[in-house]
């Protein structure tokens, strides 16, 4: 009985033979870990004898049939062409985006993603987002003018967060229009929750049609989502009654809405899982197959003449994990968590300490600053901070008071004394001043609404847990709030021992060369398997090493 036969599968028909030159084949585990990163070149199957063991050869000389001259032959089976990182995903997302890898560095927020890290991202053919979201508009634009300084003259590409703001319309108009009057070209559209006119007009403003009739986009959406509900919008073209209140309002022209209208908001759809901030909290073996066929259903229904990539992003800290996300048919991955750690986040020193110290577990969903009052949560760190815990004590107090002047003494003195660290009259007057320069109808609707005031003074503590975690103020450690998904724990594991380890030692190109490289070899060693190469779990487990 063969080896096949045993293991309840078929045998393997011969090819033709290998014929050795130098090395022989790789038959012993040891051998078989070895080949597998041996990725950019091709690899033969081959038999060891008419009935052994299948080993993985490289080099030699493949010939029709044995020879039979004395020279040591195999039997072969297969022969695998080389495999690089850049091919793991969809050729038309390296072409659309200029970049020379499938792989985008997502928009963490606060310019936690921060001017530096986009420059270093983009100059090494990735896909990076400023983290522009929670910044003021003065603060987006010397990002954008960081950026734009820096790569003068490269030919790299980049892009921008726009993050639902239902709160602050008038904020997200603004955003949009800062990125059409500097040339932003792509924008990451995160936390949406419906279509909005701002994103759409982002979307629209410049659609073309060359002489074939094929429509060309200016701007690029990658809309970052992870309900269908939501994705059904990016995926359609946008309503007719909103593209054609923007024509009214003079910010699309009526040819550009008519383009509109025969192509989707977004071309790249970003399957969001388990991930760090704004989350669903789902698996992304479940969320992936549901949204692709929703988005093949959508390019069926309305004949789109370029495809619609989806590609994934949320709990990708390790090379296998990114492995699986392309298995599943990814046109790209999307990366978060890890990229805070990396050494040109925004995130302070000791905030990047934090992170590294973090297991899958030490993790928690907090009240978000952004949408408190609807009661949306991030994913954030729990283990060092007590963030989390005093984040929900606060959205617990909302939920049972109608004003700050209803909280008992003793509840009142607990707020003050152990999570605002003031009193809330000072917390006001803070805040007061924020919205006084930010938005002033928050002041007013406050003065009126005695609830609203009470949620503002609540979101004080929400928005400036996270400036002190950047900051890296020692006095409020405790209160830092620091995005963060599993995938850092799973990241922490992978590279202990190596260099990544080392928080101080964590480049964000660094990060993104082993997760593709390690993709790479971990895909390698399941297409040998698939052939009936008995890998062993060493093959699967590719190790940070520096990488030129």
């Amino acid at each position: 009985m063969t080896p096949e036969a045993a293991q309840g599968g078929a045998t393997l028909p011969t090819i033709g033979a290998w014929r050795t030159s130098a090395a022989p084949p790789a038959f012993s585990a040891e051998g078989l870990t070895r080949s597998v990163e041996r990725v950019r070149e091709p690899v033969h199957v081959v038999r060891e004898g008419r009935e052994g063991r299948l080993g993985a050869a490289f080099g030699g000389q493949v010939v029709p049939a044995p020879q039979g001259n004395g020279a040591p032959e195999y039997p072969l089976l297969a022969t695998l062409p080389p495999l690089y990182p850049e091919w793991l995903g969809d050729r038309s997302f390296l072409e659309t985006h200029h970049v020379r890898f499938p792989y985008a560095t997502g928009a963490m927020a606060n310019g936690i993603a921060s001017a530096a890290l986009v420059v270093e991202v983009a100059r090494a053919g990735m896909l990076a987002f400023f983290g522009a979201a929670g910044l003021s508009l003065e603060r987006v634009e010397k990002g954008l003018a960081d950026i734009e300084s820096a790569l003068a003259g490269g030919d790299v590409s980049w892009g921008s967060n726009l993050i639902h703001s239902p709160n602050e319309p008038d904020l997200e108009q603004a955003v949009v229009d800062l990125y059409l009057r500097r040339g932003v070209r792509r924008l990451c559209a995160s936390a949406f929750m419906s279509l909005t006119p701002r994103v759409v007009q982002y979307a629209a403003t410049g659609l073309s049609a060359d002489a074939g009739g094929r429509i060309r986009r200016r701007h690029h959406v990658l809309a970052k989502i992870s309900r269908p509900e939501v994705a059904r919008g990016f995926v359609s073209p946008p309503p007719a009654e909103m593209l054609r209140a923007l024509v009214d309002q003079r910010r699309l022209t009526a040819a550009e809405a008519d383009l509109a209208a025969r192509v989707p908001v977004a071309q790249d759809i970003t399957v969001e899982s388990d991930s760090g901030g704004h989350t669903d909290n789902r698996p992304l073996a479940a969320l992936f197959p549901t949204i692709r066929a929703l988005v093949d259903e959508h390019q069926a229904r309305h004949g789109y003449h370029d495809r619609i990539r989806v590609g994934a992003a949320g709990g990708l800290g390790t090379p296998t994990a990114v492995a699986a996300a392309f298995a599943l048919g990814a046109a790209y991955v999307l990366t978060g968590s890890v990229n805070q750690a990396a050494v040109e986040s925004g995130l302070s020193d000791e905030g990047r300490r934090m992170l590294a110290e973090a297991d899958i577990a030490d993790v928690i969903m907090a009240p978000a600053a952004d949408m408190f009052e609807l009661g949306v949560k991030v994913q954030v760190l729990k283990r060092g901070t007590m963030f989390g815990v005093r984040a929900q004590r606060l959205y617990d107090l909302y939920m049972r008071y109608d004003a700050l002047e209803s909280l008992p003494a003793a509840e009142r003195a607990r707020l003050e004394g152990d999570v605002l660290g003031a009193s809330v009259d000072e917390v006001w007057r803070d805040t007061r001043r924020f919205f006084e320069a930010r938005d002033p109808r928050e002041v007013a609707k406050a003065e009126q609404e005695p609830r609203h005031r009470m949620a503002l003074v609540f979101r004080w503590y929400l928005g400036k847990s996270s400036k002190w975690a950047i900051d890296g103020d020692p006095a409020r450690r405790l209160d830092y709030q620091i995005w963060c998904g599993p995938a850092m724990g799973a990241f922490n594991a992978w590279t202990a021992g190596s260099f990544l380890g080392d928080p101080r030692q964590r480049r964000v190109v660094q990060i993104a060369r082993n997760l593709l490289e390690g993709a790479a070899t971990v895909t390698r060693a399941h297409q040998l398997r698939t052939y009936g190469v008995p890998m062993p779990p060493s093959a699967f487990d590719f190790r940070p090493r520096p990488l030129a």
